[in-house]
């Protein structure tokens, strides 16, 4: 190893990489069952992107109406249009019952009804008596800040449960030893400039989504899907990349959500010629045409030239005809959001809008104790020893091919409290650890020392704004075999220029330079794995829609996607089989229909 480089190590009996919502709730659950606990995280607690997750967190508490988990269930089974695991969505749906209680015990300050019974408001695909009944109520809320409100709460629990917070480090990469097995993670502490050797009975990876591969996402600029770089290069295989979620409406370059309200009360999308586009697609409903068709019809416009500004890559929302008094009334927060991010007066000039990556439902394949399992020797749930994922970063799979809206923060309060049940029973408390071997950190420090001293002709920036516009063009809500085709040689070509980048700064103290340059790495691989396994899959099916397969197609594909990328960007497909299998006999296994509302 570079003789360069001392490394300081701590040991725990569990470490978990990322302080978001499932993080956290992992992180005090686990210090909760008396495990010597460290979380580390490259941004404070609070600021994870949990604290932006606005609507709420479903559970079937029946508090403003009729409701049963079961009911939660079948939507949550007929909103990933049959690719979620049944067994995992039986365990999340009846386990979210007890887990929003417990949030609220611990002090999450849930908006009330008058009886003071913790307040739900309805949500899309969320309905009762399977499919048959009204919408249900089942989304518990803490006005439009429910996940902020989780973040804090679960952070004050961990710090009580006297959790140790290692804040403002970088995990690099994942320790694993001969045997497949993970003996903890090696991380720099920005602020210092020193490496820190994180060894662990258990590694939970809980590092968020990788949203930030495209050009426009409503996810943070943290949101670089860190764990799933680090398992690609830890050799294991990703899970149903293929499954991105678009909104039709993020700001154009900011990627801040504009509420579909806006089109509710009368806003209008146009073309770079002024033109209502949407009634050719959707003659009827026009731009109340559902989520998927106006994302679609937006790109179609774009594609075919018809785009707004220098790169003709985005349409506008005109709210102008709608006078000023509706605005103040009933859309104050998107004018306000339009001014500080677009730097529009809404009154009097449209937003500039494009579909926006909303949620990556792909990622770290896991059982529903949040092991990480990988296909081996046939089996195609072998649990990878030491490891564990959950939140956006993992693929339990409890959303399938689509996430229902408010399922995302219940995965992460209901899987973070799932690993920590798990490693109470599996975990010693100041067990014993075996000695890692003594070049156990040496790839990882070459890789370090690689990326530090990378003298190449092309800067960290330019490598990741050609794969966001890449991505952004070829692998979004508008697929054909063409288009990705296309869109994967270019992501070849753009991961294989990753050996060509440049890093200005040699230093190790806040060399943001470094540490964005592992990050647009860690997006590179998921970025190549997410369109590798779209060109791959010739159906449309959730998220992924194909103009070329336009039907959903169960005898062919009705099983999970694994893929590997190797560090020369080599891509290797193989699959996994869909739990059609439910944990109980308290509900029965919902047979594949079509998928109509």
């Amino acid at each position: 190893m570079p003789a360069a480089y001392q490394i300081h190590e701590h040991t725990f009996d569990m470490v978990v990489v990322g302080a978001g919502g499932a993080g956290l709730r992992a992180t005090f659950g686990l210090a909760q069952k008396g495990l010597k606990t460290a979380c580390i995280s490259k941004v404070f607690p609070t600021r994870s992107h949990t604290v932006a997750a606005q609507g709420g967190v479903a559970a079937a508490l029946a508090n403003m109406g009729e409701d049963d988990w079961r009911y939660h269930f079948f939507d949550t089974v007929k909103g990933s249009d049959w690719l979620g695991d049944q067994d995992a969505i039986e365990y999340m749906c009846r386990e979210a019952i007890p887990a929003i209680i417990e949030l609220e015990h611990y002090g999450v300050p849930f908006s009330r009804t008058e009886d003071g019974r913790i307040y739900q408001r309805p949500f899309g695909g969320m309905t009762t008596r399977f499919g048959e009944g009204p919408p249900a109520q089942r989304t518990c809320a803490a006005a439009d800040r429910t996940g902020h409100a989780i973040l804090h709460t679960l952070y004050q629990q961990s710090l009580a449960h006297d959790a140790q917070f290692f804040i403002e480090y970088f995990a690099l990469d994942l320790i694993m030893d001969a045997d497949g097995a993970c003996r903890g993670v090696l991380a720099l502490d920005m602020a210092e400039g020193t490496l820190h050797l994180f060894k662990a009975q258990g590694t939970v990876l809980a590092t968020g989504g990788y949203g930030r591969a495209y050009f426009s996402a409503t996810s943070a600029h943290t949101c670089t899907g860190d764990g799933g770089g680090m398992a690609l290069r830890a050799g294991l295989a990703l899970q149903d990349m293929e499954f991105v979620q678009f909104h039709p409406t993020g700001i154009y370059g900011a990627g801040c959500l504009i509420t579909e309200g806006v089109r509710g009360e009368g806003g209008i999308l146009r073309n770079a010629q002024g033109e209502r586009f949407m009634e050719r697609y959707a003659p009827s409903v026009k731009d109340l045409a559902p989520r998927d068709m106006v994302s679609r019809a937006m790109t179609m416009e774009v594609r075919e030239g018809r785009g707004v500004g220098e790169h003709k890559d985005h349409i506008l929302l005109d709210l102008t005809h709608l006078g000023p008094e509706v605005i103040h009334e009933k859309l104050p927060g998107i004018a306000e959001s339009a001014r500080i991010f677009a730097n529009v007066d809404v009154e009097k000039q449209p937003i500039p809008v494009i579909p926006t990556v909303h949620y990556n439902m792909g990622g770290i394949p896991t059982n529903y104790h949040g092991e990480v399992v990988q296909l081996r020797n046939g089996n195609p749930d072998a649990v990878v020893p030491g490891l564990y994922a959950i939140g956006e970063a993992a693929c339990v799979s409890v959303h399938g091919a689509n996430r229902l809206g408010s399922n995302s923060l219940l995965d992460l309060v209901v899987f973070g409290r799932a690993v920590a049940n798990r490693a109470a029973e599996t975990v010693k408390v100041d067990g014993k650890h075996a000695k890692l071997a003594g070049d156990a950190c040496d790839e990882a420090l070459a890789r370090l020392d690689k990326l530090r001293n990378a003298n190449g002709g092309t800067p960290t920036s330019v490598i990741r704004d050609k794969m966001q516009r890449t991505m952004q063009a070829d692998a979004a809500v508008f697929r054909t075999g063409e288009t990705l085709a296309d869109g994967v040689r270019k992501m070849r070509e753009i991961h294989a220029s990753f050996q060509d980048v440049r890093v200005s700064d040699r230093s190790l103290i806040w060399n943001s330079d470094l540490v964005e340059t592992y990050e647009v790495s860690n997006l590179l691989g998921q970025a190549l794995a997410t369109i590798v396994s779209a060109e791959n899959r010739t159906e449309s099916r959730g998220a992924h829609a194909r103009e070329d397969f336009p039907e959903r197609d169960d005898a062919s594909w009705m099983k999970h996607t694994l893929c590997a990328v190797d560090d020369a960007g080599n891509t290797a497909i193989d699959y996994r089989p869909v739990h059609m299998y439910t944990l109980s006999d308290d509900v029965g296994v919902v047979p594949p229909k079509k998928r109509v509302y």
